[in-house]
């Protein structure tokens, strides 16, 4: 069976779905065709059978054959989990963020989907994984009892964005590919902060989208996300009308979470506070 080597965990709103694309292009990588397949959080119970079918077209030449979904960091038993199934081998990858935007970034996300029409502080209080998907060292610590410090591959969301193609070429170094020029389009954002024109139909597609992945449809789910004609009909991009973080809530963010990023400084020796310009 063709079974993942590698997995990148996200988290949430720090530059996954770039990944999961560059990645995407490289001759020797397969990935799935749309990330966030879920197995390890919401269809376990599926069974290895059906999370192996998933990858049953990669290429027998494969160096890396991968799969990126963010839900498995903060879900409490995907570590396990994936070390049962995977072996300890396997490479894992994290993209970390400020999690004062990355927190923020989730808030837009919930916007564009009508999830919310909350405030900024409404939403931390009325949905705490906003804040708890910010828990890095927390979320990390269940990976690295399972696999170890050497298999745990930290880099940074302020990278990808400063240098897309450098980020890129560290990754694929770090995997043992050769490198890959990027084209253009590969390094610009993807799924830039917008609004739904319609909210019931972006709910309708994002709700489908969770029900493809379910039924072995991920190459629909892919094929409809990388569409800009279907991107443009459904979103409208925020650009320079993207509110400011309230500085209130944004000291809030980072009194809650600066213990978890001292964790993450300790454990990987990154001055993140520095990074980031927290006081």
């Amino acid at each position: 069976m063709n079974l993942p080597n590698f997995l990148h965990l996200g988290p949430g709103k720090a530059g996954s779905t770039w990944v999961h694309e560059a990645l995407s292009t490289h001759p020797e990588v397969f990935l799935t065709p749309a990330k966030d397949l879920y197995f390890f959080s919401r269809f376990y119970d599926h069974g290895p059978d059906w999370y192996a079918g998933q990858f049953k077209s990669a290429p027998p030449d494969s160096k890396v054959i991968g799969e990126v979904c963010p839900e498995y960091l903060w879900c409490p038993e995907a570590a396990a989990r994936i070390h049962e199934t995977l072996g300890p081998g396997l490479r894992i990858m994290v993209t970390l963020r400020d999690p004062v935007t990355r927190a923020f970034s989730a808030y837009l996300y919930q916007q564009k989907h009508g999830v919310t029409g909350r405030s900024f502080r409404q939403a931390l209080e009325a949905s705490p994984e906003i804040i708890e998907q910010g828990r890095y060292h927390t979320n990390l610590q269940r990976y690295l009892r399972e696999f170890g410090p050497q298999q745990v591959h930290v880099t940074l969301f302020d990278d990808l964005r400063a240098d897309p193609q450098a980020f890129f070429d560290d990754v694929t170094d770090r995997l043992g590919l050769s490198r890959h020029r990027l084209a253009e389009e590969v390094c610009k954002p993807q799924l830039p902060a917008s609004r739904a024109r319609s909210v019931r139909l972006a709910r309708w597609v994002k709700g489908g989208a969770v029900i493809a992945r379910e039924h072995n449809g991920s190459a629909v789910v892919g094929m409809v996300k990388r569409s800009p004609w279907v991107q443009r009909a459904l979103y409208e991009p925020l650009g320079t009308r993207q509110p400011d973080i309230p500085e209130a809530e944004a000291s809030r963010i980072r009194e809650q979470l600066e213990p978890e990023i001292v964790g993450i400084e300790s454990t990987f020796g990154i001055a993140l506070r520095a990074r980031w310009g927290w006081s």
